[in-house]
């Protein structure tokens, strides 16, 4: 019954990425992606190709399964409610947030020192789509796909807090692990896409009579007709009359 509601590239994409990201993890629990080999590490050549592959690494399993829920749920709206943009707003997202993380420099916004970091994981997309999910209804104005926007707030409102640096809330004794370079990245990137097509795919219907001068023959013969075969309709009542019918109405609605 879902097959013509429910698309297929909503739950086979979610799928795909989400197996990727597990059998990276898997990967990495056995070795194959050791020290920062894979993940993205500011300014460096060598942390070019974590532009590519951060996304599918994770620092540990309440890593990868926090990532993995709001991944799915995202990618199934996107895919759902923008099949034309979606793959374009996917990896021009991943590819642009890795490589704004990549030119950020690693600096404590506290002491002004230099960091070596090295950021890894989903979430930098995780933001892109939820700010694309959110901007686009609200660019759009299409009521379906503003109330994509409202549950997208709603489950997922708190991730503003993630773009801002720990830091500035409590007292560290060493520098968070979480990166928010890559979550501003991602909200930023997430952003700005839902501007650039926010003309394209599904939109606000206007029907034809809401535009200026609309004039139809066919409608404008049609009232004619009705104001020759009801003349009654248009006649002035007299005040006791609409008083009349006023109080013939009320006893109707006490009965």
């Amino acid at each position: 019954m879902f097959k013509n509601v429910i698309s297929k590239r909503a739950m086979i994409y979610p799928l795909l990425m989400l197996s990727a990201m597990w059998f990276g993890y898997f990967l990495q629990m056995q070795g194959f992606f050791g020290s920062c080999f894979g993940a993205i590490i500011p300014l460096l050549p060598e942390g070019l190709l974590g532009v590519i592959t951060s996304p599918l690494l994770h620092g540990n399993i309440d890593h990868i399964i926090g990532n993995s829920i709001p991944m799915a749920a995202l990618m199934f709206l996107l895919y759902q409610f923008y099949p034309v943009v979606a793959n374009k707003v996917f990896v021009t997202g991943w590819l642009a947030t890795g490589l704004l993380v990549w030119l950020l420099p690693p600096i404590d916004i506290l002491t002004g020192d230099y960091l070596y970091t090295c950021t890894i994981g989903a979430s930098g997309v995780v933001y892109v789509l939820a700010f694309f999910l959110f901007f686009s209804g609200v660019f759009k104005w299409h009521m379906k796909l503003l109330t994509i926007s409202m549950l997208v707030v709603l489950y997922y409102g708190s991730l503003v807090w993630g773009m801002l640096p720990e830091e500035l809330f409590y007292t560290m004794q060493e520098p968070s692990k979480i990166s928010w370079q890559a979550h501003l990245s991602g909200a930023v990137v997430g952003s700005i896409l839902a501007f650039a097509f926010r003309h394209v795919g599904e939109k606000k219907k206007k029907f034809i009579w809401e535009f200026p001068n609309y004039y139809s023959e066919k409608d404008d013969k049609l009232w004619q007709e009705y104001k020759e075969n009801h003349p009654e309709d248009f006649l002035e009542l007299p005040y006791k009359k609409r008083d009349d019918i006023w109080d013939h109405l009320d006893e109707l609605r006490k009965r």
